[in-house]
């Protein structure tokens, strides 16, 4: 297939700017695969959809405030944005305006870091060196920006609400340059209730990075690859996902990163593997899901890997005629948006 057939218009004013007061009151939007039909709900209800002996799995990535703003010696405004630690302090990182930033030039931030550019790429990429006086992380916790969507508009700059509000209720560990934002739906009385349903939640780790919202360059699916991010599944939780396959159990994916981290952990023998390891899988029209038998996603950009990835597992028409009537029914869009639950 070509990127071309997963457009679609997205009027700006349905594009959420700010979350609503309470997480749990999105609207959600649910798609049934096997009568190929879908109708109006909200998330508060949720977990009717759930039944006992279910396992629901959440990603709980933490985002770390990846966006920084500093200065050259000469007083030329810069901006970073962290993708990936490499070794030693080194990172990869977006930066604006990246022609600025010559190699060996040095950008402070404050008076307890800098950074000297070491290396730039044929990609627009560039690597720097930080020097740090103190903990790297805390002082990125001081002095960083939650690293919102271009699409979020606050002044260049994110608020106070958004280091909150743009982070899930269970997330715990750091590393994710974007929220899994499936997951920003869900309050401690909802994964309570789940709970008492007989619902078994479970949780695997996948620092969400570039490649899941890096645009697709190609215009044939086939040639589409998404870069590889870093994953942990723990042992407890594979001997729960695995139980759960051999009894025929639903398996039901909090996100788009979460299917793709199970995904990528199933075996030639349908087994997940546990540890860490790189998710690499790219998943594209004709693909065969081996794990995931559920899936709750928000509302994605038109012609985006994710975007794909839903309509490869819900069907391309029945898709993209629930997004045309999301948009005609005002739902809210992406990050800070409504939700879709497939099952």
């Amino acid at each position: 297939m070509l990127i071309n057939e997963f457009n679609f218009d997205l009027p700006e004013n349905l594009i959420a700017q700010e979350p609503l007061e309470n997480r749990a009151e999105s609207r959600m939007l649910v798609i049934d695969r096997e009568p190929q039909t879908f109708y109006d709900e909200h998330f508060i209800r949720f977990p009717t959809f759930l039944k006992s002996g279910d396992v629901l799995v959440l990603n709980n990535t933490k985002v770390f405030p990846a966006r920084l703003f500093g200065a050259l010696e000469t007083g030329a405004k810069v901006e970073l944005f962290l993708v990936e630690n490499l070794e030693n302090n080194v990172w990869e990182t977006l930066a604006r305006p990246a022609k600025r930033l010559k190699i060996g030039k040095r950008i402070i931030f404050s008076d307890k870091l800098s950074a000297i550019v070491t290396e730039k790429n044929d990609e627009g990429r560039v690597f720097v060196k930080f020097d740090a006086d103190g903990d790297f992380d805390a002082i990125l916790d001081e002095i960083g920006q939650t690293p919102l969507p271009p699409y979020i508009k606050r002044n260049d700059r994110s608020s106070a609400a958004d280091r909150e509000r743009y982070q899930t209720v269970f997330a715990s560990n750091r590393g994710a340059i974007a929220a899994p934002t499936a997951g920003l739906h869900f309050t401690p009385k909802v994964l309570d209730e789940i709970e008492r349903l007989g619902v078994t939640v479970a949780e695997i780790t996948l620092h969400v990075g570039y490649g899941t919202f890096e645009p697709v360059r190609a215009d044939d699916l086939t040639n589409h690859k998404v870069m590889a991010e870093r994953c942990e599944i723990s042992s407890e939780t594979a001997e729960i996902l695995n139980a759960a396959k051999r009894e025929n159990r639903r398996i039901i994916a909090v996100g788009t990163t979460t299917t793709r981290a199970l995904e990528s952990a199933t075996d030639e023998k349908n087994e997940i593997k546990s540890g860490k390891f790189e998710a690499d899988i790219t998943i594209t029209p004709n693909y065969k899901f081996k794990t995931i038998t559920g899936l709750l996603t928000n509302f994605h950009l038109p012609k985006s890997s994710l975007l794909v990835l839903v309509s490869t597992f819900a069907g391309h028409e029945l898709i993209m005629n629930a997004y045309n009537h999301a948009v005609k029914n005002q739902y809210r869009f992406y990050s800070y948006g409504d939700c879709m639950l497939i099952i």
